[in-house]
């Protein structure tokens, strides 16, 4: 199937983690064009070295993302590029904390990360994302039923739907597309302290009986990102094997 992402100019964030690094090789596999955000930058060679190969045009910026003159560098490869088709930040963090032992800047860091830098991002980039384009967000199951220790992440994944459904209803009219993917567990270095402990609880709560991997959150990012998604703004994907319907 066509997505007609072929010289489209594509933005990820968190590019070097598990759901990033599958999201960016399959739309270099679709033509796209990147830029591609990490902490540390030399984490992206290695895709910024594949993609040489195909012709694609890939540049990096590494940084904190929370800081202006990071958000503003990725804008400027943005603009570099001609402009932004597509956006997916997916930089994130998922630290256990109970909430009576949470502090307050426990509290704050993952909220700055996980909220404050992508609403502030989206607005740097503003400027440069074109008519027509797609935002992709993340959120979480968290977001909907909560998380045992993780009060301050669930928070800011509830909050990222309001966003992403206040920005659907705000740049609609330029075209602009805005949808988040909601994954439940999923295999990667985020979650295997969480799934060590769980002892094969999460998988048999899950009605696909397994977890997740990442190459399926990456293919539902492609697809909202894609034209083939183009009547779709405001949703919530759910990709979770069906976990946000176990009791």
């Amino acid at each position: 199937m066509d997505l007609h992402l072929k010289d489209k100019n594509i933005v990820i964030t968190g590019a070097a983690g598990a759901i990033g690094r599958e999201l960016a090789q399959r739309l270099l596999d679709e033509g796209a064009n990147l830029v591609l955000h990490e902490l540390d930058e030399s984490s992206l060679e290695s895709i910024a070295a594949e993609a040489q190969a195909t012709g694609r045009t890939v540049l990096t910026v590494g940084g904190d993302v929370r800081l202006p003159e990071t958000q503003r560098a990725i804008a400027a490869a943005g603009a570099q590029l001609g402009g932004v088709n597509g956006f997916a930040p997916a930089a994130g963090i998922y630290v256990a904390h109970p909430f009576a032992e949470m502090t307050t800047e426990q509290w704050r860091t993952t909220i700055s990360i996980n909220l404050d830098a992508v609403a502030t991002l989206t607005s740097t980039l503003l400027p440069h994302i074109r008519d027509n384009a797609s935002l992709v967000y993340f959120a979480s199951i968290a977001g909907e039923r909560g998380s045992r220790n993780h009060a301050h992440y669930a928070a800011t994944k509830g909050a990222i739907v309001s966003f992403m459904r206040t920005i659907a209803i705000e740049l609609g009219g330029r075209g602009i597309r805005a949808n988040a993917v909601a994954p439940g567990i999923i295999e990667s270095p985020m979650t295997n302290d969480l799934v060590a402990a769980s002892d094969g609880e999460l998988e048999r709560a899950t009605p696909l009986g397994r977890l997740g991997r990442p190459g399926e959150v990456a293919d539902a990012v492609t697809y909202l990102l894609s034209q083939r998604s183009s009547f779709i703004s405001g949703a919530q994907i759910d990709v979770n094997g069906g976990l946000y319907m176990a009791g």
